[in-house]
Formats: C-alpha cells, structure tokens, sequence
C-alpha cells in the first residue's frame, strides 16, 4: 500500500478538520517530490547542452567543414544549422527551468497536476523536436551526398546506398531514442505516477 492509500484510510477515521490537515499535507508532499523531479530533467537538458557545446573545441571544425562542402552542403548552411540548433537547446532549456520555477510555486493540487502535464508535455516537444531536426538535416545531406558523390552510379547502386544510409538512419535514431527514454523517460514516468496520486486526491 503506498503512502497516499495509507492518508487515505486514515481520513475515513478522521473528523473534517483533520482530513483537510492531511490533504495539505500529501499535496506539499507531492509538490516536493514533483519540484525535485523537474528539477532534474532541467538539469540533464543542461548537462546534455554542455556536452554537445565542448563537443566543438574536441573536433576539428574546418575539417567537418570541408567535408560537409564535399557533399554539397556549404559552410553558410552548417552554420545556420549550428545557430538553429542552439536556439532549439537554448529554448527547451529555458522551458525546462520554467516548468520548475511554476512547480515550486503553485499552490493548489489543480494548479500542480496542471504542471505536470505541462512539464511532460514539454519533454516530449523536446524529443520529437530533436530527432526531427536530426531526420530533416541527414535526409538533406543524403540527397546531396548521392547527387554530388554517388551521380555515376546505377539505379540500383544508388538505391542500394540510399537504403543503406536509411538504415544508418534509423538506428542512429532508435540509439538516441533509448537514451533519451532513460534519461527523460524514468521521470517522466515517476510524474505521471505522482499526477495519478494527485488525482486520487482531488476524487
């Protein structure tokens, strides 16, 4: 029986007054335990947004540069793409941090559950966001790729390098997918268990 059940069976034995102290007292419980969870997911956005920043000063950008030109893609797209990027980050982690500051200072179970929602919802645009922005700039470089490396193959030697590549592809985005449901997915579920609870107590 879990924490909730057991406020729960003691209220039916409760005067009113007593039931209301309880309530207060599972709803702070609840908003603790919230406020520390989307805490957490806005400090792995930042931590990932590090990583992903030094990984700049690790490889050698003028060398990625010349191989993205190879292809066809010229350095005033990678740089758009670098400053689209940073942008998608900057606005998901300012979203993460919103999303704790308004958990920590709701003040009623409808405005919390309302926050979790919102929370979750939020983690989720980041995921799909990302893998679609990731998608979107590797289909790009695949065509290039094929028109500018590959313009001297056959039909079916092209095809075969395009389904290669789309395999790549979609391993590529299962790997990330699995990484980000262990980073995001465990919180988000123990949330959603924390926006049943709170659901329960409003019944």
């Amino acid at each position: 029986m879990d924490v909730l059940e057991k406020y729960k069976e003691a209220w039916d034995n409760q005067p009113e007054n007593s039931n209301k102290v309880s309530k207060s007292e599972i709803y702070k419980m609840m908003k603790s335990k919230s406020s520390s969870i989307v805490k957490w997911i806005f400090i792995i956005g930042l931590i990932e947004f590090i990583l992903i920043g030094s990984s700049f000063f690790l490889f050698d950008i003028e060398k990625s540069i010349e191989a993205y030109e190879s292809i066809g893609l010229n350095k005033y797209f990678m740089h758009f793409n670098t400053k689209a990027g940073l942008c998608i980050f900057l606005y998901f982690l300012y979203k993460f941090y919103a999303n704790f500051r308004s958990i920590s200072t709701t003040e009623n179970t409808k405005s919390l559950m309302d926050q979790i929602l919102n929370t979750r919802k939020t983690v989720r645009n980041y995921v799909v966001i990302n893998l679609s922005y990731l998608t979107i700039f590797y289909l790009i470089a695949l065509v290039l790729m094929i028109k500018k490396q590959f313009a001297d193959l056959s039909t079916v030697q092209t095809i075969g390098v395009a389904v290669a590549s789309l395999v790549a592809l979609a391993v590529m985005l299962a790997v990330i997918w699995l990484i980000y449901q262990l980073l995001y997915g465990i919180l988000l579920n123990k949330l959603n268990k924390n926006y049943k609870d709170l659901a329960k107590l409003e019944e």
